[in-house]
Protein backbone atom coordinates (compact mmCIF):
# COMPACT_ATOMS: atom_id res chain seq x y z
CA UNK A 1 0.00 0.00 0.00
CA UNK A 2 1.19 3.94 -0.97
CA UNK A 3 1.83 5.75 2.08
CA UNK A 4 -0.66 8.85 2.79
CA UNK A 5 0.40 11.57 -0.04
CA UNK A 6 2.17 9.13 -2.39
CA UNK A 7 1.36 7.13 -5.74
CA UNK A 8 3.24 4.47 -7.46
CA UNK A 9 4.21 6.03 -11.38
CA UNK A 10 5.39 3.47 -14.35
CA UNK A 11 8.98 4.92 -15.15
CA UNK A 12 8.27 3.93 -19.00
CA UNK A 13 5.02 5.33 -19.76
CA UNK A 14 4.00 7.70 -16.47
CA UNK A 15 1.27 6.26 -15.64
CA UNK A 16 0.26 6.65 -11.67
CA UNK A 17 -2.04 4.11 -9.72
CA UNK A 18 -2.83 4.26 -5.79
CA UNK A 19 -1.54 0.77 -5.01
CA UNK A 20 1.47 -1.17 -6.37
CA UNK A 21 1.26 -3.38 -9.03
CA UNK A 22 4.16 -5.93 -10.31
CA UNK A 23 3.00 -5.05 -13.70
CA UNK A 24 1.90 -1.78 -14.99
CA UNK A 25 -1.53 -1.39 -16.52
CA UNK A 26 -0.66 1.42 -19.13
CA UNK A 27 2.35 -0.07 -21.33
CA UNK A 28 2.50 -3.81 -19.40
CA UNK A 29 6.01 -3.46 -18.47
CA UNK A 30 7.58 -5.05 -15.47
CA UNK A 31 8.77 -3.58 -12.15
CA UNK A 32 8.60 -0.21 -13.37
CA UNK A 33 6.25 1.19 -10.47
CA UNK A 34 8.09 3.25 -8.38
CA UNK A 35 6.49 5.22 -5.45
CA UNK A 36 7.12 8.98 -5.38
CA UNK A 37 5.59 11.76 -2.80
CA UNK A 38 2.48 13.54 -4.37
CA UNK A 39 3.21 17.46 -4.60
CA UNK A 40 2.70 19.48 -1.54
CA UNK A 41 -0.49 21.40 -3.07
CA UNK A 42 -1.13 24.21 -5.51
CA UNK A 43 0.46 26.87 -4.04
CA UNK A 44 3.97 25.95 -5.16
CA UNK A 45 6.49 28.96 -5.67
CA UNK A 46 5.89 29.01 -9.36
CA UNK A 47 2.45 29.79 -9.32
CA UNK A 48 3.16 33.50 -8.83
CA UNK A 49 5.40 33.52 -11.39
CA UNK A 50 2.77 31.74 -13.82
CA UNK A 51 0.37 34.89 -12.89
CA UNK A 52 3.22 37.22 -13.99
CA UNK A 53 3.35 35.70 -17.35
CA UNK A 54 -0.23 37.47 -18.44
CA UNK A 55 1.61 40.58 -18.05
CA UNK A 56 4.12 40.78 -20.91
CA UNK A 57 5.00 42.27 -23.45
CA UNK A 58 2.98 40.04 -25.83
CA UNK A 59 -0.31 42.01 -25.06
CA UNK A 60 -1.69 39.53 -22.67
CA UNK A 61 -4.69 40.33 -20.07
CA UNK A 62 -3.08 41.20 -16.88
CA UNK A 63 -3.77 39.39 -13.98
CA UNK A 64 -7.00 38.78 -12.70
CA UNK A 65 -8.50 39.72 -16.26
CA UNK A 66 -10.12 36.39 -17.93
CA UNK A 67 -8.66 35.72 -21.36
CA UNK A 68 -11.22 35.24 -23.49
CA UNK A 69 -11.20 33.96 -27.33
CA UNK A 70 -10.92 36.20 -30.40
CA UNK A 71 -11.90 35.49 -34.21
CA UNK A 72 -8.46 34.30 -35.64
CA UNK A 73 -8.89 36.70 -38.32
CA UNK A 74 -7.81 39.72 -35.56
CA UNK A 75 -4.97 37.85 -34.13
CA UNK A 76 -2.12 40.01 -34.66
CA UNK A 77 1.04 38.81 -36.91
CA UNK A 78 4.23 38.92 -34.97
CA UNK A 79 7.33 38.32 -37.68
CA UNK A 80 9.50 35.29 -36.99
CA UNK A 81 13.02 36.57 -36.51
CA UNK A 82 15.58 33.72 -36.09
CA UNK A 83 18.48 33.28 -34.52
CA UNK A 84 21.38 31.71 -36.31
CA UNK A 85 23.21 29.03 -34.43
CA UNK A 86 26.54 29.63 -35.65
CA UNK A 87 25.98 26.04 -37.88
CA UNK A 88 24.63 26.51 -41.34
CA UNK A 89 24.07 22.33 -40.66
CA UNK A 90 22.27 23.24 -37.52
CA UNK A 91 19.88 26.32 -39.24
CA UNK A 92 19.28 23.79 -41.94
CA UNK A 93 17.75 21.35 -39.59
CA UNK A 94 16.07 23.68 -37.42
CA UNK A 95 14.50 25.19 -40.62
CA UNK A 96 16.67 28.04 -40.62
CA UNK A 97 17.63 28.92 -36.92
CA UNK A 98 16.07 29.13 -33.56
CA UNK A 99 13.24 30.58 -32.70
CA UNK A 100 12.96 33.03 -29.98
CA UNK A 101 10.58 31.31 -27.41
CA UNK A 102 11.21 27.46 -29.05
CA UNK A 103 11.80 24.58 -27.19
CA UNK A 104 13.99 21.95 -28.76
CA UNK A 105 15.28 18.91 -27.61
CA UNK A 106 18.13 17.38 -28.76
CA UNK A 107 19.02 13.50 -28.03
CA UNK A 108 22.27 10.91 -28.72
CA UNK A 109 23.57 8.53 -27.59
CA UNK A 110 26.51 8.63 -24.94
CA UNK A 111 29.54 10.48 -26.30
CA UNK A 112 28.30 11.50 -30.01
CA UNK A 113 28.79 14.59 -29.43
CA UNK A 114 25.97 17.04 -28.38
CA UNK A 115 27.52 19.02 -25.72
CA UNK A 116 30.44 19.68 -28.26
CA UNK A 117 27.92 20.43 -30.62
CA UNK A 118 26.12 23.20 -28.62
CA UNK A 119 28.89 24.45 -26.75
CA UNK A 120 30.39 25.24 -30.17
CA UNK A 121 26.96 26.66 -31.29
CA UNK A 122 27.03 28.87 -27.86
CA UNK A 123 30.12 30.65 -28.76
CA UNK A 124 29.15 31.02 -32.26
CA UNK A 125 25.53 32.51 -30.58
CA UNK A 126 27.68 34.53 -27.97
CA UNK A 127 29.20 37.55 -30.14
CA UNK A 128 25.46 39.24 -30.48
CA UNK A 129 23.13 37.62 -27.79
CA UNK A 130 23.55 36.60 -24.20
CA UNK A 131 23.83 32.50 -24.07
CA UNK A 132 23.71 30.40 -20.86
CA UNK A 133 24.91 27.29 -20.64
CA UNK A 134 23.22 25.32 -17.78
CA UNK A 135 25.59 22.45 -16.90
CA UNK A 136 23.87 19.63 -14.89
CA UNK A 137 26.28 16.38 -15.41
CA UNK A 138 29.23 18.51 -15.41
CA UNK A 139 31.41 21.04 -13.07
CA UNK A 140 32.04 24.55 -14.63
CA UNK A 141 35.39 23.83 -14.16
CA UNK A 142 35.38 20.77 -16.94
CA UNK A 143 33.20 23.07 -19.18
CA UNK A 144 35.51 25.99 -19.20
CA UNK A 145 38.38 23.35 -20.33
CA UNK A 146 36.58 21.91 -23.39
CA UNK A 147 35.48 25.85 -23.94
CA UNK A 148 39.15 26.40 -24.08
CA UNK A 149 40.44 23.41 -25.92
CA UNK A 150 38.12 24.06 -28.60
CA UNK A 151 39.20 27.95 -28.96
CA UNK A 152 42.58 26.74 -28.90
CA UNK A 153 42.27 24.01 -31.30
CA UNK A 154 39.96 26.20 -33.70
CA UNK A 155 41.42 27.30 -37.30
CA UNK A 156 41.84 30.70 -37.52
CA UNK A 157 38.48 31.17 -38.62
CA UNK A 158 37.02 29.56 -35.65
CA UNK A 159 34.28 27.44 -35.79
CA UNK A 160 32.50 25.83 -38.94
CA UNK A 161 30.86 28.97 -39.99
CA UNK A 162 33.44 31.16 -39.88
CA UNK A 163 33.72 33.06 -36.45
CA UNK A 164 36.36 34.52 -34.79
CA UNK A 165 38.01 32.25 -32.51
CA UNK A 166 37.86 33.90 -28.57
CA UNK A 167 41.44 35.97 -27.97
CA UNK A 168 42.32 34.31 -24.70
CA UNK A 169 39.95 34.86 -22.00
CA UNK A 170 37.98 37.67 -23.35
CA UNK A 171 36.45 38.44 -26.53
CA UNK A 172 32.65 36.53 -27.78
CA UNK A 173 33.14 34.79 -24.53
CA UNK A 174 31.77 37.83 -22.37
CA UNK A 175 28.16 36.74 -23.89
CA UNK A 176 28.57 33.61 -22.79
CA UNK A 177 27.61 32.52 -18.92
CA UNK A 178 27.81 29.49 -17.44
CA UNK A 179 25.77 27.92 -14.51
CA UNK A 180 26.45 24.71 -13.16
CA UNK A 181 23.52 23.88 -11.21
CA UNK A 182 21.11 21.17 -10.60
CA UNK A 183 18.19 22.92 -8.97
CA UNK A 184 15.70 23.81 -10.93
CA UNK A 185 14.67 26.19 -8.44
CA UNK A 186 18.31 28.20 -8.86
CA UNK A 187 18.04 27.68 -12.92
CA UNK A 188 14.75 29.48 -12.95
CA UNK A 189 16.12 32.12 -10.92
CA UNK A 190 19.07 33.01 -13.11
CA UNK A 191 16.77 32.65 -16.56
CA UNK A 192 14.47 35.42 -14.81
CA UNK A 193 17.76 37.51 -13.52
CA UNK A 194 19.49 37.01 -16.83
CA UNK A 195 16.62 36.90 -19.32
CA UNK A 196 18.97 35.55 -21.62
CA UNK A 197 18.22 34.84 -25.65
CA UNK A 198 19.48 31.50 -26.07
CA UNK A 199 19.39 29.15 -22.83
CA UNK A 200 21.48 25.62 -23.15
CA UNK A 201 20.23 22.62 -20.57
CA UNK A 202 22.72 20.12 -20.45
CA UNK A 203 20.67 17.79 -19.75
CA UNK A 204 17.52 17.82 -18.81
CA UNK A 205 17.12 14.25 -16.74
CA UNK A 206 19.97 15.74 -14.24
CA UNK A 207 17.38 18.91 -13.65
CA UNK A 208 16.15 18.23 -9.50
CA UNK A 209 12.77 19.49 -8.79
CA UNK A 210 13.20 19.90 -4.65
CA UNK A 211 9.05 19.18 -4.17
CA UNK A 212 9.22 16.55 -5.80
CA UNK A 213 10.19 12.81 -3.91
CA UNK A 214 11.21 11.31 -6.93
CA UNK A 215 15.04 10.71 -7.98
CA UNK A 216 16.59 12.69 -10.72
CA UNK A 217 15.38 11.84 -14.21
CA UNK A 218 12.34 9.56 -13.28
CA UNK A 219 9.41 10.51 -14.94
CA UNK A 220 7.55 13.04 -12.94
CA UNK A 221 11.06 14.78 -12.57
CA UNK A 222 11.89 15.64 -16.06
CA UNK A 223 7.90 15.94 -16.73
CA UNK A 224 7.85 19.24 -14.08
CA UNK A 225 11.37 20.43 -14.99
CA UNK A 226 10.29 20.21 -18.56
CA UNK A 227 7.26 22.38 -18.13
CA UNK A 228 8.15 24.96 -15.76
CA UNK A 229 11.40 25.90 -18.58
CA UNK A 230 8.85 25.92 -21.00
CA UNK A 231 6.74 28.66 -19.34
CA UNK A 232 9.46 30.58 -18.21
CA UNK A 233 10.72 29.97 -22.08
CA UNK A 234 7.47 31.34 -23.54
CA UNK A 235 7.36 34.14 -21.66
CA UNK A 236 10.40 35.86 -21.75
CA UNK A 237 11.00 34.80 -25.78
CA UNK A 238 14.11 32.72 -24.75
CA UNK A 239 15.09 30.20 -27.33
CA UNK A 240 15.62 26.75 -25.21
CA UNK A 241 17.65 23.87 -25.94
CA UNK A 242 17.20 20.62 -24.22
CA UNK A 243 19.87 17.65 -23.99
CA UNK A 244 18.10 14.26 -23.85
CA UNK A 245 19.13 10.93 -22.78
CA UNK A 246 18.78 7.98 -24.80
CA UNK A 247 17.92 4.38 -23.67
CA UNK A 248 19.52 1.37 -24.89
CA UNK A 249 16.88 0.85 -27.81
CA UNK A 250 17.98 4.34 -28.64
CA UNK A 251 14.73 6.24 -27.97
CA UNK A 252 15.04 9.42 -26.20
CA UNK A 253 14.21 8.44 -22.58
CA UNK A 254 11.64 9.63 -20.46
CA UNK A 255 7.69 10.27 -20.68
CA UNK A 256 6.94 10.58 -23.97
CA UNK A 257 4.64 14.51 -22.80
CA UNK A 258 8.28 15.49 -23.32
CA UNK A 259 8.71 15.03 -27.48
CA UNK A 260 4.83 16.68 -27.47
CA UNK A 261 6.00 19.53 -25.26
CA UNK A 262 8.62 20.93 -27.35
CA UNK A 263 9.05 22.46 -30.66
CA UNK A 264 11.54 20.64 -32.30
CA UNK A 265 13.47 16.99 -31.66
CA UNK A 266 16.58 16.55 -33.07
CA UNK A 267 18.30 13.30 -33.05
CA UNK A 268 22.24 13.42 -33.47
CA UNK A 269 23.21 10.08 -35.15
CA UNK A 270 26.60 7.93 -36.12
CA UNK A 271 28.96 5.36 -34.60
CA UNK A 272 31.26 7.07 -31.94
CA UNK A 273 34.18 5.56 -33.47
CA UNK A 274 33.50 7.16 -36.46
CA UNK A 275 34.28 10.45 -37.95
CA UNK A 276 30.98 11.58 -38.90
CA UNK A 277 27.50 12.62 -37.52
CA UNK A 278 24.64 13.01 -38.68
CA UNK A 279 21.81 15.67 -37.21
CA UNK A 280 17.95 15.21 -37.92
CA UNK A 281 14.49 16.32 -37.05
CA UNK A 282 12.19 14.02 -35.69
CA UNK A 283 9.33 16.83 -34.88
CA UNK A 284 9.67 20.23 -36.28
CA UNK A 285 6.71 23.15 -35.82
CA UNK A 286 8.83 25.56 -37.24
CA UNK A 287 10.56 23.88 -40.36
CA UNK A 288 10.52 20.46 -42.05
CA UNK A 289 11.67 17.02 -40.77
CA UNK A 290 13.29 15.29 -43.45
CA UNK A 291 15.97 17.90 -43.90
CA UNK A 292 19.42 16.04 -42.84
CA UNK A 293 22.90 18.14 -41.46
CA UNK A 294 25.98 16.21 -41.35
CA UNK A 295 29.36 17.14 -39.49
CA UNK A 296 32.71 15.67 -38.85
CA UNK A 297 34.29 15.00 -35.61
CA UNK A 298 37.48 16.34 -35.72
CA UNK A 299 40.55 17.79 -33.22
CA UNK A 300 38.84 21.09 -32.90
CA UNK A 301 35.41 19.52 -32.41
CA UNK A 302 32.87 19.61 -34.79
CA UNK A 303 33.19 20.61 -38.45
CA UNK A 304 30.55 21.07 -41.23
CA UNK A 305 30.57 18.57 -44.28
CA UNK A 306 30.41 21.20 -47.05
CA UNK A 307 30.28 18.18 -49.41
CA UNK A 308 29.01 15.02 -48.10
CA UNK A 309 28.59 12.85 -51.32
CA UNK A 310 32.12 12.67 -51.14
CA UNK A 311 31.84 10.98 -47.64
CA UNK A 312 29.56 7.98 -48.78
CA UNK A 313 31.50 7.36 -51.56
CA UNK A 314 34.14 5.08 -51.85
CA UNK A 315 37.44 6.39 -53.43
CA UNK A 316 38.36 3.05 -55.31
CA UNK A 317 36.41 3.03 -58.03
CA UNK A 318 33.91 0.34 -59.12
CA UNK A 319 33.93 -3.16 -57.49
CA UNK A 320 31.58 -6.26 -57.64
CA UNK A 321 28.37 -5.49 -55.75
CA UNK A 322 28.67 -2.40 -55.46
CA UNK A 323 25.92 0.36 -57.14
CA UNK A 324 25.67 4.54 -56.44
CA UNK A 325 22.39 5.87 -55.97
CA UNK A 326 21.25 9.35 -55.85
CA UNK A 327 19.32 9.82 -51.81
CA UNK A 328 17.67 13.07 -51.40
CA UNK A 329 16.77 14.00 -47.18
CA UNK A 330 15.16 17.30 -47.82
CA UNK A 331 16.44 19.43 -50.10
CA UNK A 332 19.82 17.91 -50.62
CA UNK A 333 21.09 15.19 -52.49
CA UNK A 334 23.77 12.94 -51.55
CA UNK A 335 25.28 10.00 -53.51
CA UNK A 336 25.29 6.74 -51.24
CA UNK A 337 27.10 3.97 -52.37
CA UNK A 338 25.44 0.50 -52.12
CA UNK A 339 27.53 -2.78 -51.17
CA UNK A 340 26.10 -6.20 -51.69
CA UNK A 341 27.57 -9.70 -50.71
CA UNK A 342 25.94 -12.70 -52.45
CA UNK A 343 27.53 -16.37 -50.96
CA UNK A 344 25.75 -19.54 -51.09
CA UNK A 345 24.29 -20.21 -47.62
CA UNK A 346 25.46 -23.27 -45.04
CA UNK A 347 22.09 -23.39 -43.40
CA UNK A 348 18.55 -24.64 -44.43
CA UNK A 349 17.13 -20.88 -44.08
CA UNK A 350 19.90 -18.14 -45.61
CA UNK A 351 20.70 -15.71 -44.17
CA UNK A 352 19.37 -11.73 -44.71
CA UNK A 353 21.23 -8.74 -43.08
CA UNK A 354 20.87 -4.96 -44.09
CA UNK A 355 22.85 -1.99 -42.51
CA UNK A 356 21.07 1.17 -43.75
CA UNK A 357 18.11 -0.34 -45.38
CA UNK A 358 15.38 -1.74 -44.27
CA UNK A 359 15.10 -5.75 -43.72
CA UNK A 360 12.09 -6.18 -44.93
CA UNK A 361 12.94 -4.00 -48.20
CA UNK A 362 15.44 -6.11 -49.05
CA UNK A 363 13.11 -9.37 -48.55
CA UNK A 364 11.04 -7.72 -50.94
CA UNK A 365 13.83 -6.98 -53.64
CA UNK A 366 14.95 -10.19 -53.36
CA UNK A 367 11.85 -12.20 -54.07
CA UNK A 368 11.36 -9.67 -56.69
CA UNK A 369 14.38 -10.78 -58.01
CA UNK A 370 13.87 -14.09 -57.79
CA UNK A 371 10.31 -14.11 -59.10
CA UNK A 372 10.78 -12.20 -62.29
CA UNK A 373 14.78 -12.77 -63.08
CA UNK A 374 14.86 -16.48 -62.62
CA UNK A 375 17.54 -16.03 -59.73
CA UNK A 376 17.71 -18.90 -56.89
CA UNK A 377 18.58 -16.19 -54.46
CA UNK A 378 16.90 -18.28 -51.70
CA UNK A 379 19.48 -20.42 -51.64
CA UNK A 380 22.15 -17.27 -50.94
CA UNK A 381 22.88 -15.80 -47.92
CA UNK A 382 22.68 -11.64 -48.46
CA UNK A 383 24.67 -9.23 -47.29
CA UNK A 384 23.74 -5.58 -47.72
CA UNK A 385 25.31 -2.14 -46.59
CA UNK A 386 25.33 1.56 -47.34
CA UNK A 387 28.62 3.02 -47.23
CA UNK A 388 28.99 5.75 -44.79
CA UNK A 389 26.61 4.49 -42.26
CA UNK A 390 23.83 6.78 -43.46
CA UNK A 391 20.22 5.64 -43.39
CA UNK A 392 18.60 5.43 -46.50
CA UNK A 393 14.33 5.11 -46.16
CA UNK A 394 12.98 6.10 -49.63
CA UNK A 395 11.82 3.82 -52.33
CA UNK A 396 14.24 4.94 -54.76
CA UNK A 397 16.71 3.20 -53.95
CA UNK A 398 15.36 0.19 -55.37
CA UNK A 399 17.04 -0.49 -58.61
CA UNK A 400 20.67 0.17 -57.20
CA UNK A 401 20.04 -2.50 -54.40
CA UNK A 402 18.63 -4.53 -57.19
CA UNK A 403 21.62 -3.76 -59.49
CA UNK A 404 24.52 -4.42 -56.21
CA UNK A 405 22.85 -7.83 -55.67
CA UNK A 406 22.75 -9.02 -59.30
CA UNK A 407 26.23 -7.53 -59.85
CA UNK A 408 27.68 -9.45 -56.48
CA UNK A 409 25.83 -12.87 -57.64
CA UNK A 410 26.99 -12.83 -61.33
CA UNK A 411 30.64 -11.54 -60.00
CA UNK A 412 29.90 -8.20 -61.95
CA UNK A 413 30.82 -4.87 -62.02
CA UNK A 414 28.74 -1.63 -62.93
CA UNK A 415 30.80 0.40 -65.55
CA UNK A 416 32.21 3.69 -63.95
CA UNK A 417 29.92 6.72 -63.52
CA UNK A 418 26.67 4.99 -63.49
CA UNK A 419 23.61 5.87 -61.17
CA UNK A 420 20.69 4.40 -60.84
CA UNK A 421 17.58 5.41 -59.50
CA UNK A 422 14.08 4.23 -59.42
CA UNK A 423 11.06 2.13 -57.12
CA UNK A 424 10.84 -1.28 -57.59
CA UNK A 425 7.19 -2.41 -57.96
CA UNK A 426 6.19 -6.30 -57.38
CA UNK A 427 5.37 -7.04 -60.64
CA UNK A 428 9.23 -6.30 -61.81
CA UNK A 429 7.67 -3.21 -63.19
CA UNK A 430 10.12 -0.01 -62.54
CA UNK A 431 7.87 3.02 -60.92
CA UNK A 432 8.98 6.39 -61.20
CA UNK A 433 10.55 8.74 -57.83
CA UNK A 434 10.42 12.53 -56.92
CA UNK A 435 12.88 15.11 -57.04
CA UNK A 436 14.59 13.25 -60.28
CA UNK A 437 16.20 16.09 -61.79
CA UNK A 438 17.57 17.43 -58.51
CA UNK A 439 19.01 14.35 -58.25
CA UNK A 440 20.16 14.01 -61.74
CA UNK A 441 22.20 17.63 -61.18
CA UNK A 442 23.79 16.57 -58.21
CA UNK A 443 25.22 13.18 -59.66
CA UNK A 444 26.40 15.70 -63.12
CA UNK A 445 28.50 17.60 -60.27
CA UNK A 446 30.32 15.08 -58.86
CA UNK A 447 31.49 13.70 -62.35
CA UNK A 448 28.88 11.05 -63.00
CA UNK A 449 28.13 10.08 -66.74
CA UNK A 450 25.12 7.78 -67.11
CA UNK A 451 21.95 7.35 -65.53
CA UNK A 452 19.23 4.42 -65.36
CA UNK A 453 15.69 5.83 -64.75
CA UNK A 454 12.35 4.58 -64.93
CA UNK A 455 10.56 5.32 -68.63
CA UNK A 456 8.44 8.27 -69.07
CA UNK A 457 10.21 10.48 -67.03
CA UNK A 458 10.74 13.23 -69.98
CA UNK A 459 13.75 14.55 -68.77
CA UNK A 460 16.47 14.12 -72.22
CA UNK A 461 16.60 17.45 -72.52
CA UNK A 462 17.70 18.03 -68.93
CA UNK A 463 20.13 15.26 -68.81
CA UNK A 464 21.60 16.36 -72.28
CA UNK A 465 22.17 19.36 -71.16
CA UNK A 466 24.06 18.34 -67.63
CA UNK A 467 26.15 15.86 -69.91
CA UNK A 468 24.38 13.17 -68.92
CA UNK A 469 23.24 10.11 -71.22
CA UNK A 470 20.19 9.05 -69.56
CA UNK A 471 19.04 5.68 -69.61
CA UNK A 472 15.55 4.46 -69.65
CA UNK A 473 13.86 1.19 -68.54
CA UNK A 474 10.30 -0.01 -68.09
CA UNK A 475 11.47 -3.34 -65.56
CA UNK A 476 14.34 -3.91 -63.39
CA UNK A 477 15.44 -6.89 -66.63
CA UNK A 478 15.59 -3.91 -68.78
CA UNK A 479 17.51 -1.36 -66.18
CA UNK A 480 20.04 -4.19 -64.87
CA UNK A 481 20.83 -4.61 -68.88
CA UNK A 482 21.31 -1.22 -69.45
CA UNK A 483 23.20 -0.90 -66.18
CA UNK A 484 25.46 -3.29 -65.85
CA UNK A 485 25.83 -3.49 -70.01
CA UNK A 486 25.20 -7.23 -70.26
CA UNK A 487 22.42 -9.80 -69.67
CA UNK A 488 22.07 -10.59 -65.98
CA UNK A 489 20.39 -13.71 -66.50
Amino acid sequence: MARSGSSFVCQACGARTRQFFGRCAGCGGWNTLVEQSEPSGDNRRRRPVAAAAAQDATGAPAPGRPRRSEPIQAVGDRPLQRLASGYGELDRVLGGGLVPGSLVLLGGDPGIGKSTLLLQSARAMASRAVVLYVSAEESAQQVKLRWRRLAEDAPGAGVANGVAAEAGEGGEGEGLRLLAETDLELVLQELETLRPQVAIIDSIQALHDAELGSAPGSVSQVRECAAALQRIAKRQHTALVLVGHVTKEGMLAGPKVLEHLVDAVLTFEGDRFASHRLLRAVKNRFGATHELGVFEMQGAGLVEVSNPSELFLAGDGPSPGTATIVACEGTRSLLVEVQALVSPTSYASPRRTATGIGTNRLHQILAVLEKHMGLPLSRFDCYLAVAGGLEVEEPAADLGVAAAVVASYRDLTLPAGTVLLGELGLGGQLRPVGQLELRLQEAARLGFSRAVVPRGSALGPVAASLGLQLLEAATVAEALVAGLGVNPD
